[in-house]
């Protein structure tokens, strides 16, 4: 679920924690991300995957696609990205295409990842624009939270 608004958020990692709570609650993998700049929240979401029959909507495109919407530019420039779950090469062309200013992500994924692992897309000669990238923020909470939500569905 989108959000734009101006409210400024202390933290918004928390929101984007959130946004992957409620993403689970609605049957969808637990992943949540929030578009700031300055400290202002512009957009937040949580996976949409199954709920909207669209293998792109990924927290990371949607909350990106709400933050153009509210700002009117495709250029995300001075905004930071947060994200519950590092990054696939889908999520990473799209940051690199928004010109996002930093990414901030919680839990890496070996598997699906495309950041610090896989293709480490914002390394190749072929990106057009790499973000700071700080990863493991409050990485062992995000990976409990998707160990928990995969246990449960196979449980």
């Amino acid at each position: 679920m989108s959000y734009q608004g101006g409210d400024s958020d202390a933290d918004p990692m928390a929101r984007a924690f959130g946004e992957a709570r409620a993403a689970a609650a609605r049957g969808e993998t637990p992943v949540g991300a929030v578009v700031a700049r300055d400290g202002v929240v512009i957009a937040a979401a949580g996976n949409q995957v199954v709920g909207d029959h669209d293998p792109t909507a990924h927290a990371e495109v949607l909350a990106i696609r709400a933050a153009a919407r509210a700002l009117g530019n495709e250029r995300l420039n001075g905004c930071d990205l947060y994200v519950t779950l590092e990054p696939c090469a889908m999520c990473a062309g799209a940051i690199s295409f928004a010109r996002l200013r930093r990414v901030y992500f919680a839990a890496g994924d070996p598997k699906g990842g495309a950041v610090e692992h896989g293709p480490r897309f914002f390394a190749q000669a072929t990106c057009h624009h790499a973000p700071e990238v700080y990863g493991g923020i409050r990485e062992s909470e995000a990976a409990e939270m998707l160990r928990d939500f995969f246990a449960a569905r196979r449980g």
